[in-house]
């Protein structure tokens, strides 16, 4: 299983809208940066995902897991987009702002830390142990 973090501004698709999805998810669409994309072809089902907001909040509020593998983006004619489905898992108990994962130097080499701008990026292992951590919630 690998981890990601999936980036979304809350007044364009917000934690609450990802769990009224339910069980059958949503196309992580609109996504229009290569390397990002090239994240999604890499997820398999079940992979699992932190889903933060962006812009004001800047932090994890949330796990979703792949519930769909990369598939054309349907927002989209152009054959270059692809996209995946997620779902949410679970909220976190206490949300992890970027502030406290800038602070912790076990987190200086994480993606968010080093490439803020990125919308889809990759979670080692132990960022993931860490952050679940700090945000009191179950892996």
């Amino acid at each position: 299983m690998a981890y990601w973090l999936f980036k979304s501004e809350p007044a364009t698709w917000s934690w609450a809208d990802q769990k009224a999805k339910g069980d059958a998810g949503e196309e992580w669409d609109g996504v229009r940066n290569y390397q990002a994309r090239n994240f999604m072809r890499e997820m398999k089902v079940g992979d699992l995902g932190f889903f933060y907001h962006s812009q004001k909040d800047r932090e994890i509020v949330g796990i979703v897991e792949v519930c769909a593998e990369a598939h054309p983006d349907s927002s989209t004619d152009d054959p270059r987009w692809e996209c995946v489905d997620i779902k949410a898992v679970r909220s976190f108990n206490q949300p992890v702002n970027l502030d406290t994962i800038k602070a912790d130097p076990r987190l200086e080499d994480m993606v968010l830390v080093k490439n803020s701008r990125l919308s889809v990026q990759p979670v080692t292992d132990a960022e993931w142990q860490l952050i679940c951590a700090l945000g009191k919630t179950a892996p």
